[in-house]
């Protein structure tokens, strides 16, 4: 068997989360599976998976092996679509991070669509709101929202995305409305996000930034959303969050004439992915759905 293929069968064995998973999945005995998977780890003369009665567990070297064979992979796949004349049929596994409130409130509802429309394509979400190592991890694709950290990566604009900010009518009862960006420092501002240093940009020529503190921080903005409703600040988010608590009048906007700069959704992938068909398919998929601002107050 050639060393393609067994590093292949070791992937599908990670995917699986045992031998007797994989071999069902692909048609195989158990102890053939097992078997290559040992002759790989005598050809490399190390140990890639640590063995036990009940668990199957990467070694380090085995995760370093499995992230190389997996770019080695899905460029082998991606050469033999182009070369056989099949890239007009997207086929493969894409692994996605996303952004837990965008991922529920907006991927989930068109995923099926996409799923169905490309039966050939397998689809692994992960809902998280820190920032992935794409490469490190394992992942295809990350959306991410906001400004965008200089880096190699490539990133595409899938939607445009309002933010506002906003609080309880009963905060402004007990605090008052700020009138310009410079008052938010006498007042209690919901952190979102993770670095410690916080700034919130509004509208102007320059843009103006402003430093902000508050005695709660949250990375997920769902929570950050809850906190505002219930009294305890002021929230910077977007409205794809805010927007029905708005309309509900739990939320109200304030430094309206500040309003900061509309920011964007991006599908962010490294550069040696460009050629893949199925995330190319699934990044215009995303723009085709997403082509107008999500929920612009």
């Amino acid at each position: 068997m050639s060393q393609l293929e067994d590093m292949r069968l070791f992937v599908d064995v990670l995917d699986a989360g045992s031998f007797t998973a994989a071999a069902e999945k692909l048609g195989l005995s158990k102890q053939y599976v097992s078997k290559r998977v040992m002759a790989l780890e005598a050809r490399l003369g190390v140990r890639l998976l640590a063995r036990s009665t009940r668990h199957l567990r990467v070694t380090e070297l085995g995760r370093s092996y499995e992230e190389a064979a997996r770019i080695i992979l899905q460029d082998v796949d991606g050469l033999e679509q182009r070369i056989s004349g099949t890239n007009r049929v997207p086929r493969g596994r894409l692994r996605v991070s996303a952004p837990m409130s965008f991922g529920t409130m907006h991927l989930s509802p068109v995923l099926p669509a996409f799923l169905a429309a490309y039966p050939e394509v397998a689809l692994e979400l992960d809902l998280n709101d820190r920032t992935v190592d794409l490469l490190g991890e394992g992942y295809d694709l990350a959306v991410r929202i906001g400004s965008l950290a200089d880096s190699s990566l490539i990133a595409r604009s899938i939607a445009p995305v309002a933010m506002v900010t906003c609080c309880s009518p009963a905060y402004l009862a007990r605090h008052g409305v700020p009138a310009h960006p410079h008052e938010l420092a006498a007042h209690e501002c919901l952190l979102y996000g993770h670095g410690r240093h916080v700034e919130w940009q509004f509208g102007g020529t320059p843009p103006l930034r402003v430093a902000v503190t508050g005695r709660m921080r949250a990375n997920n903005g769902e929570l950050v959303r809850d906190a505002a409703i219930q009294g305890l600040g002021l929230a910077y988010l977007p409205t794809f969050i805010v927007g029905e608590a708005i309309e509900a009048g739990e939320l109200v906007t304030v430094l309206d004439d500040w309003r900061p700069p509309t920011q964007a959704v991006h599908a962010v992938y490294p550069q040696h992915r460009q050629a893949s068909l199925p995330l190319q398919t699934f990044v215009d998929f995303l723009r085709s759905r997403f082509a107008a601002p999500i929920r612009v107050q």
